[in-house]
């Protein structure tokens, strides 16, 4: 518009090549840092870029309010049952994982083939939870939470607590080194050569080489016990993804809209911060009052090649069940 032209101060007109010094040139900035993508960075640009050309979307905001939820959480640790701290991120992940027990469908691996169109779904009886983790140095790393369709709150608790444990003895590169080089053998195993090759050369030439523990350093590492360490296990995908961005910043005050989903996991959980809203509730003599309640912004996505809204529901169901009647999160 003649607007932004103006903002831009690009002359226009014949004079345009005389007033030189007012020309807008994108070029003309200052770089205050230029760092080359880390091994971190490099996983997660490619999983996700890989995620939006081939994957489907569709995201739903589902938002429970969660008053009573969070009163009865409150109440959950001084209750005398469990042996640790039982945090809301954990209890979030018990209210997910029996969502999801109440929903396999979402609980589920997609082998799609869009040339030929054919696929196949396959509903897993594991519940792995990918879980994206910040790191003490700000870094992310997405770890792989094993079988909680069978933990209660006290074991999850635990697992939880180990994993921060290991986390502390673990060097981010060498582990998702681990990770990458054999998703690199799996891509040659099935014929991808050309990509193989253009993957290999980005991470061993030039200035965006990525950088390994090698000698004693390496050997000193390897030294760790691996039950004291992330390694690959910890790392390989899981069933479904669910990322907590409230656990990172409890104050925030906005949503999740849009989530990519990881093939070939069909489904993803994005969860914000409790937050105060106006609402609608019946108070004890079953009369609608509006007032202020705790609302949870939770953002569902699904890969529409594989599940309708239809498949989500029973997920939504569960969770308003025991947003509904949280006393039974004692029992956990």
């Amino acid at each position: 518009t003649m607007e932004n032209t103006a903002a831009l101060k690009i002359p226009t007109g014949a004079n345009s090549t005389e007033n030189s010094k007012d020309k807008y040139r994108l070029n003309d900035f200052k770089i205050k840092n230029a760092v080359p993508f880390g091994i971190q960075r490099k996983i997660v640009s490619y999983m996700t870029t890989h995620s939006w050309q081939n994957v489907p979307h569709v995201t739903y905001v589902y938002e429970p309010d969660v008053t009573d939820f969070f009163e009865e959480f409150k109440r959950l640790n001084d209750s005398g049952l469990h042996s640790r701290k039982i945090t809301f991120n954990t209890l979030m992940l018990k209210v997910f994982t029996e969502g999801i027990k109440a929903d396999p469908a979402i609980n589920a691996h997609i082998d799609y083939n869009h040339k030929y169109v054919k696929g196949e779904i396959k509903t897993i009886e594991d519940i792995n939870i990918s879980m994206p983790w910040i790191l003490p140095n700000g870094e992310m790393m997405t770890i792989n939470l094993r079988n909680f369709e069978s933990k209660s709150l006290d074991q999850m608790a635990e697992y939880i607590e180990n994993i921060s444990k290991k986390i502390e003895n673990t060097d981010l590169n060498e582990a998702m080194y681990e990770v990458s080089f054999a998703n690199t053998i799996d891509m040659l195993k099935k014929g991808h050569v050309v990509q193989t090759l253009r993957k290999l050369a980005g991470a061993k030439l030039g200035r965006h080489k990525i950088k390994t523990l090698s000698g004693e350093e390496k050997k000193e590492y390897k030294n760790i016990p691996e039950d004291e360490r992330i390694t690959k296990y910890d790392l390989e995908p899981g069933t479904i993804t669910i990322s907590n961005i409230g656990s990172v910043y409890k104050e925030q005050r906005g949503m999740i809209g849009i989530l990519e989903i990881i093939p070939p996991q069909v489904f993803a959980i994005g969860v914000g911060g409790v937050q105060d809203k106006p609402g609608i509730f019946k108070n004890s003599k079953g009369k609608q009052e509006i007032g202020v309640r705790k609302m949870l912004p939770i953002c569902l996505a699904f890969d529409h090649r594989a599940l309708d809204f239809g498949e989500v529901v029973p997920f939504m169901k569960r969770l308003d069940d025991i947003f509904a009647n949280p006393a039974q999160i004692h029992n956990w």
